[in-house]
């Protein structure tokens, strides 16, 4: 069986908003959800400038799909 159920975690303990759909011992798979954003970072435009080029002819044909034109 698998089930979700949502809670919060304080102070070493996990506390569920509503009584657990079992009654035995059971494994637990937790998921922490948490606020910080620091954690994602920012994109800086033109971070990659200068790092990333085209050759010239990129938007010429390719030579492999030249039996299908």
């Amino acid at each position: 069986m698998l089930a979700t159920e949502k809670g919060y975690y304080e102070k070493g303990q996990i506390i569920l908003k509503e009584k657990a759909p079992v009654e035995s011992k059971t494994e637990i798979i937790v998921t922490f959800l948490t606020d910080e954003k620091s954690q994602v970072s920012k994109r800086i435009p033109g971070a990659f400038e200068g790092k990333i080029s085209l050759p010239d002819d990129f938007n010429e044909p390719l030579d492999d799909l030249k039996d299908y034109m």
